[in-house]
């Protein structure tokens, strides 16, 4: 009888609780995607700005590696984004 009551208390454990680690993994995931692509809006945002002071000063190429250079570390935020995201969804 004790037997027959652990397992069906460890059964029904593992139902409630199984699911809230599964949304768990899936929140994380998302929380992950989310701060790559706010990092990524970040450099990009500073690159622009670095660019408009370049433009300012009357340095049009200057400007332009600005941009470019926000632009790929803004890339990088994102696929290193991407990567957590699926690393967190697959643990």
């Amino acid at each position: 009888m004790r037997s027959v009551l652990l397992t069906l208390l460890s059964f029904g454990a593992f139902l409630f609780f199984a699911p809230s680690v599964t949304l768990a993994g899936e929140a994380a995931a998302t929380m992950e995607a989310m701060k790559g692509e706010t990092k990524a809006t970040v450099e990009e945002a500073k690159g622009e700005a670095k660019a408009k002071i370049e433009e300012a000063q009357g340095n049009k190429m200057k400007a332009m590696g600005e941009r470019a250079k926000g632009k790929v570390k803004a890339a990088g935020e994102r696929a290193t984004g991407k990567v957590k995201e699926m690393k967190a969804k697959t643990e």
